[in-house]
């Protein structure tokens, strides 16, 4: 197994408000207009904020007129922030160095990628990333749907578990000054954490469950105003919470012929299609490239056991970046849905999609 059931992992989310994923929203909204209206645009976009600041810097050819700052606006405005923000734009074209071996249908860069799926949930996702991002898309859902009035964008969610038990869950919530801080945890374990524990492990939460809720104490100040945002700073609450391994480049704001991003997907859409058709009950793939190169330096599949499913893949999968571009679909504009609550277990993500790899099944999704 890729993470022992056996032994304690830890894993987080965030809300759409974090600061981070503020800066990640908006470099995929500014993606998703460039490729709206020219999908053959090369994007590259970092979004940085801290304290009344907005600074949207990168490299940008398209076709398409896009109005960067009234994006960044709206979108800041719509997750619920209300103070003002002086915003800077500073975008440039690609280097033609990059977009020369681009052109020829290379990589946008080197580096290496992974894709992780389990059976043991619904979504082909460790329990503890599901858990983690159901509850921090609760505290949004609670804010935004009105039964919370007290709820402010910023927070933070992270689970605990012990030899397969949920043993402990934080709830950090950006609140209202004049809210008790025994009436948020009185509401939030009420509202947020008893309901999505049931739903998603299928009991209710234990008398041995810790619950924190804002461990400090008090969470008045949040998004930019309390701390600075930046595109790509949450990598791990992107993908699998740290139990699988990570390349290390960030997705949000990049086109698709930044294998950092495509190729991430295109490996977790193998690896979920190997589980889905029972060719292993866990699996790792991982993919590796040099700039301006369209085929790979490396494919990698191994099971939960260590069987290396290699030769399956290389026989049914392209990986050269236009074969994934043109399988996956991603010169559409679907990026903004991906910025909050993670880039995998979403149902409508084409990288989701489970198709048939003709073989008879062997090992079925866990109930």
């Amino acid at each position: 197994m890729f993470y022992s059931r056996k032994g304690t992992f830890t894993v987080e989310s965030v809300t759409s408000g974090h600061p981070d994923k503020v800066c990640d929203q908006i470099s995929d909204a500014i993606l998703d207009a460039c490729l709206r209206d020219d999908p053959m645009s090369r994007v590259a976009v970092e979004t940085f904020g801290s304290h009344g600041h907005l600074i949207i810097g990168g490299e940008v050819t398209t076709k398409a007129k896009v109005d960067y700052e009234k994006i960044a606006r709206d979108l800041y405005q719509s997750i619920g922030y209300e103070s003002p923000l002086d915003i800077k734009v500073v975008i440039r074209e690609q280097s033609p160095d990059i977009a020369m071996g681009v052109d020829m249908g290379g990589a946008g860069d080197q580096g290496i990628m992974y894709g992780f799926a389990t059976n043991e949930t619904p979504e082909y996702l460790p329990i503890g990333v599901v858990l983690s991002h159901k509850l921090a898309e609760g505290l949004e859902t609670l804010r935004k749907s009105g039964k919370v009035k007290w709820l402010k964008p910023d927070g933070k969610t992270q689970v605990t578990f012990v030899n397969g038990k949920l043993r402990a869950v934080l709830i950090s919530c950006q609140h209202d000054a004049k809210v008790s801080q025994e009436e948020i945890r009185k509401t939030l374990v009420m509202k947020l954490v008893n309901p999505v524990v049931k739903k998603v492990t299928g009991r209710l939460p234990g008398k041995d469950l810790e619950i924190l809720v804002n461990p400090t104490g008090s969470f008045v100040l949040g998004g930019f105003e309390a701390d600075t945002g930046l595109t790509g700073r949450k990598i791990m609450v992107d993908t699998y919470g740290g139990l699988a391994p990570h390349g290390g480049g960030a997705f949000s704001g990049k086109d698709l012929t930044k294998v950092d991003r495509s190729a991430a997907y295109m490996a977790r859409f193998v690896a979920k299609n190997l589980v889905a058709n029972g060719f292993a009950k866990e699996c790792l793939v991982s993919v590796s490239y040099a700039i301006g190169k369209a085929e790979p330096l490396m494919i990698s599949a191994v099971d939960q056991n260590g069987k290396d499913l290699s030769g399956l893949v290389n026989g049914i999968f392209d990986f050269k970046p236009k074969s994934i571009i043109e399988r996956l679909g991603l010169r559409s504009p679907i990026f903004g849905q991906t910025a909050a609550y993670g880039h995998f277990g979403k149902k409508n993500l084409p990288w989701e999609k489970i198709i048939s790899l003709k073989k008879k099944k062997t090992g079925k999704r866990k109930k």
